[in-house]
């Protein structure tokens, strides 16, 4: 059997920029989520640029038209979440995917891919507002950010110093076992502190369950956008953010560790897991 070959040396020279970054942004999302109407405010904004890397990478014939039909899909679905119209708002998810397949077709684009945007962007967009609209709302969405922040933060630093047989060289060459392990107890160790922290309701061994599903979720999120810029044939989403890329290359793991989350918290409100 062939062994794995080791991961590459990382490249530290953007590690500056992508801590000021950090420094910056993660501090105003945790403000921005405590007033509900401020929350809403950063989700539709979000949405928008979400929608609008989406068209670039996978629409480049007419990327306009694609990340609008999005944009209009998923903000409608966001909107009507808002007025907690749950059932109604995954519905819309769904008319909207179509719609924006019409749409994609009317401009010679690929349906299937505007079609996945709509789903690929809206269903955590819907996990998250479900999430913050739920009691301990705010705790729940702080763990959520922590746990998926940590991950990254602890699968880059681990797997940095570590490094050792590649995790999926073909989509993520930089990526090792060493770091995924080190993600998973940095989301884990995250969420119990927060949980601990905030005198949040589940106790540390369910925080650490809620922990350990995130992270495995931030990293599958995080390993789905490598496989979708290798089949678009692109680096990053974007150039948003310095030394990140894209909002998509930022929010990856979120959109993933948002509906495990969400799904954490179903099981614990029906008593599943206290």
């Amino acid at each position: 059997m062939t062994s794995l070959r080791p991961a590459k040396r990382f490249d530290w020279d953007n590690l500056g920029v992508r801590v000021a970054s950090a420094a910056v942004l993660a501090p105003a999302v945790v403000l921005a989520t405590y007033p509900t109407w401020l929350f809403l405010l950063m989700l539709a904004v979000a949405v928008a640029l979400l929608a609008i890397e989406w068209g670039q990478m996978s629409a480049p014939g007419a990327p306009i038209r694609v990340a609008t039909a999005i944009t209009g899909a998923v903000l409608v679905c966001v909107f009507v979440a808002y007025a907690r119209h749950w059932g109604a708002a995954w519905l819309l998810l769904l008319l909207g995917a179509i719609a924006a397949a019409v749409v994609a077709r009317n401009v010679s684009q690929r349906r299937r891919d505007a079609s996945f945007g709509v789903v690929y962007i809206g269903a955590p967009c819907l996990a998250l507002a479900w999430l913050r609209a739920t009691p301990e709302g705010f705790r729940w969405t702080v763990l959520l950010f922590a746990v998926t922040w940590s991950a990254d933060i602890f699968a880059f630093l681990v797997g940095s110093v570590l490094k050792g047989p590649k995790l999926w060289p073909r989509f993520s060459p930089n990526k090792t076992w060493s770091g995924f392990v080190g993600g998973l107890i940095g989301a884990m160790g995250s969420a119990m502190a927060v949980s601990a922290g905030t005198r949040m309701s589940p106790s540390l061994a369910a925080a650490a369950m809620i922990g350990l599903g995130g992270g495995l979720a931030t990293m599958a999120g995080d390993l789905w956008e490598s496989m979708l810029k290798r089949r678009f044939g692109v680096k990053d989403s974007g150039d948003l953010i310095p030394g990140h890329g894209g909002l998509l290359d930022r929010v990856d793991g979120l959109m993933f560790a948002a509906l495990a989350v969400a799904a954490a918290r179903l099981v614990y409100e029906a008593g599943w897991a206290h």
